[in-house]
């Protein structure tokens, strides 16, 4: 079960990041009218419908199983992509975002944790961050094909709208990938298992988790990095089409046909470029010599470039903006693998998973409460009929990022 299970496990990321409507998600939202503010607020709602499912869907992956909580999270995928695809104004689309949500609670820790109990079966727990960061490369594979299919559709069709209800098919194959991994990767199926039981055994977790001073840390990281990149990420967008439309390009075509190329090639290449990352993660412990130093390393570098963003984007000198934005992509995908390792290393065994549900939730409510704040910041940045301005997302990120770099310290460790 070798080789075939990294291979399904690595389909699994691929036709995940199949989602053809990632790179023009704010693009997509403009278009139907909605402010940042509104933007920032679905973004949010999405977010906290994870959070507050969290553990339901831990209940319901030990009622009937990790693959079925994995199928209903793909099943929930295809409603929402179809929803946003088909049917417009803020409404449907706000059901959309929420239809994510859930998908994401279902889907969030468990394969992550199939992963590392099948590495455990396998003796291979010293190999978690290579193996992760390999399986997460083929995500960011997944997204640089989409890429290109997506700014296809787009500039052929001249609207975004199609690009949401394409996305439920690769969900759907997804399914049935999942539909038939092996029994063994099921988990333990527990036929007594109740929400209050849930509740209880996430608060054992938090508890474990309070004393130690390193897991505490590592919250914090998990919503004050992980959190802001989800909340600042897709403003690379509306940058790409203002830059897109002040180019004498393609000028017999409409604004969504022309801002697609330049998008879907930019996009294309942060993906590549973020795959390459995830899979050299482990390279980047191996020259820091732990855990600890390579993610202080990082931490050091989302904070410079989020400073360089803020240069480009306040000057304005959008290129450097640009070549920031695929760098805090870069850095996000060496991130999370130290991030989901140390979160593994520090946990005790027996809330392994628990403690990784745990992880999705602060970086989910990080998002959650920077979002909404982000998009409310740029509207009243940017008045009413002005010149869309993107400053403020790098200031509030540069700021936090600063915090956290500053908070997440490690005591000095010992000479290896």
């Amino acid at each position: 079960m070798g080789a075939g299970m990294l291979l399904r496990f690595s389909l699994y990321g691929l036709l995940k990041n199949q989602r053809y409507f990632e790179a023009f998600l704010v693009l997509a939202f403009v278009e139907r009218g909605l402010s940042f503010t509104e933007i920032g607020v679905l973004v949010a709602l999405r977010e906290l419908t994870t959070n507050v499912l969290e553990v339901p869907s831990g209940v319901f992956a030990d009622l009937v199983g990790r693959r079925r909580a994995m199928v209903g999270s793909f099943a929930a995928y295809v409603v929402a992509y179809l929803v946003l695809g088909l049917v417009a104004g803020l409404w449907p689309t706000a059901l959309g975002m929420l239809l994510i949500g859930v998908g994401d609670a279902f889907r969030s820790g468990t394969h992550k944790a199939m992963i590392f109990d099948w590495l455990a079966a396998q003796g291979r727990q010293d190999e978690r961050v290579a193996v992760y960061g390999f399986t997460r490369s083929w995500s960011q594979v997944g997204s640089a094909i989409a890429v290109p299919i997506a700014a296809t559709v787009v500039f052929v069709r001249g609207g975004h709208a199609d690009v949401f209800w394409l996305s439920a098919i690769p969900a759907a194959l997804n399914l049935v990938n999942l539909a038939t991994y092996p029994r063994a990767l099921e988990g333990a199926r527990r036929s007594d298992a109740t929400a209050a039981e849930a509740v209880r055994a996430l608060w054992t977790a938090v508890r474990a988790l309070l004393p130690s001073r390193p897991l505490r840390r590592l919250l914090l990281e998990a919503a004050g990095i992980s959190g802001l990149y989800k909340a600042i990420k897709d403003y690379l967008q509306p940058l790409l089409e203002g830059v897109a439309l002040s180019l004498p390009l393609l000028l017999r075509h409409d604004d969504a046909a022309r801002s697609a190329v330049l998008v879907g090639a930019v996009y294309a290449i942060l993906f590549l470029l973020s795959a390459f990352a995830s899979r050299r993660a482990h390279r980047v412990v191996e020259r820091s010599k732990s855990l600890e130093r390579a993610a202080g390393a990082v931490r050091t570098a989302v904070v410079l470039v989020l400073a360089a963003m803020l240069v480009g984007l306040w000057l304005p000198w959008p290129v450097v903006a640009i070549v920031a934005f695929v760098a805090l992509a870069m850095l996000h995908n060496v991130f999370r693998p130290l991030l989901v390792s140390r979160f593994d290393e520090h946990a005790p065994a027996e809330l392994g998973a628990t403690v990784l549900s745990v992880e999705s939730q602060a970086t989910s409510l990080g998002a959650v409460m920077l979002a909404p704040l982000l998009g409310l910041a740029v509207d009243l940045a940017s008045g009413s009929g002005g010149a869309v301005q993107l400053w403020p997302v790098a200031a509030g990120g540069l700021v936090l990022a600063g915090l956290v770099a500053v908070v997440a310290r490690p005591r000095a460790e010992p000479a290896p």
